[in-house]
């Protein structure tokens, strides 16, 4: 069973009537629409620090032995199409 937990948070009455306009139409509770807002949140900055974290590990590009045998690769390939189109 999942546990909810009551919270309070301070908004601009701005977003605040955005917000309740917003609930209002999707038919749902102002409760659901924060939950919903921040789950969302929360997955877009998961998937940033993922992306990161990819960055990371594969920025530094091909080494050179890699670099040498997509080279050979593509040239092998140029030579199996070359006037087929």
């Amino acid at each position: 069973m999942v546990e909810n937990v009551k919270t309070a948070v301070s908004l601009r009455r701005e977003l605040f009537e955005q917000g309740e306009a917003l609930a209002g139409r999707l038919r749902i509770s102002r409760s659901r629409l924060f939950a919903l807002a921040l789950e969302e949140f929360v997955r877009r900055h998961q998937n940033r620090q993922l992306l990161e974290r990819l960055n990371a590990a594969y920025g530094g590009g091909a080494d050179p032995e890699e670099e040498a045998l997509r080279t050979a690769r593509r040239r092998w390939h140029r030579r199996l199409v070359k006037g087929e189109w």
